[in-house]
């Protein structure tokens, strides 16, 4: 019995073949993942990773895509993609947020607005969703996840138990952690502040209307291409370099913030790889900095 034959009977309806992946990026690129699965709760989910660790499967995790390019042949193995079940948000004692993992990060924003609850304000600027913002420790105007965060439930790939992560467990870093490629994270569980519910909208919608005059929307690109380094702004070094007018074919460098590249239309995934090249060459040879990608780049 081979592989397709092994998923399909035991996770049929939650199991596909040959997915374009396209779809899933905000870059709208990439060629097909091999297998996909998008399990519908935790238990579905271990029992898939177990049957895929005895059959050597490769597992790649997909979160919203938003920082994702898939590479134009594609994703070998299986991409897991956690569905529904996996968004939602719970308020618990002393003004503790519970969500899922797959819980988009500007509904997280919202939901403690309605509660009163501060310092989750910043999400909303955030694209994609609350478990690749914990891997990523994403965040805006002297704000972050780690701020924030108190512990995650995750699914270890390599022991196919689930456990919990404690926040002094994890060591942050600049639009990163430490976390295992291991972890699937399923959940986490944020600390909140009550204060007044009209200062924290306030203070939402200016982050929102700062973000809306410094960076493009409604366009194919998965955000900052680049991490800011020792203070200096990406962009600031793409700009300094000359780079800021540079194109691959149809992968181009936004107009309003240069450290945005975009799909203009008709790109490949290649494309987009070259111009982050051309990119990081140039300002290295300008300037001697070695720019560091904050976008993920997945597949063959």
């Amino acid at each position: 019995m081979n592989l397709r034959d092994i998923f399909s009977k035991k996770f049929s309806n939650n199991f596909n073949q040959n997915v374009d992946l396209s779809k899933f990026s905000w870059f709208n690129l990439g060629g097909k993942a091999e297998f996909f699965f998008k399990p519908d709760n935790k238990d579905q989910l271990l029992e898939f990773i177990i049957e895929a660790k005895k059959n050597d499967l490769k597992v790649t995790i997909l979160g919203a895509g938003s920082n994702t390019l898939f590479r134009d042949k594609g994703v070998k193995g299986v991409v897991i993609k956690l569905g529904s079940n996996f968004s939602y948000i719970k308020l618990m004692k002393n003004n503790i947020l519970e969500t899922g993992a797959a819980t988009l990060d500007r509904k997280v924003a919202n939901f403690a607005k309605d509660n009163s609850l501060a310092n989750f304000e910043f999400l909303s600027c955030i694209p994609g969703s609350i478990g690749g913002a914990i891997i990523m420790n994403s965040g805006c105007y002297e704000n972050d996840i780690s701020k924030i965060l108190l512990s995650i439930q995750v699914i270890d790939l390599k022991n196919c138990i689930e456990r919990e992560i404690k926040k002094d467990d994890i060591k942050f870093l600049y639009r990163g952690t430490n976390l295992s490629k291991d972890f699937i994270i399923i959940s986490a569980k944020f600390q909140g502040l009550i204060k007044n519910k009209d200062q924290i909208e306030k203070k939402q919608l200016d982050f929102i209307e700062k973000k809306k005059l410094s960076q493009p929307s409604q366009i194919k690109t998965c955000g900052s291409t680049f991490k800011n380094i020792n203070k200096k702004k990406a962009w600031e070094l793409i700009k300094e370099a000359g780079c800021d007018s540079f194109q691959e074919g149809d992968a181009v460098i936004s107009k309003k913030h240069c450290n945005f590249f975009v799909n203009n239309g008709k790109a490949k995934s290649s494309d987009i790889e070259k111009l982050i090249k051309k990119v990081k060459d140039t300002v290295h040879i300008k300037t001697g900095v070695n720019l560091e990608l904050e976008i993920k780049i997945i597949g063959e």
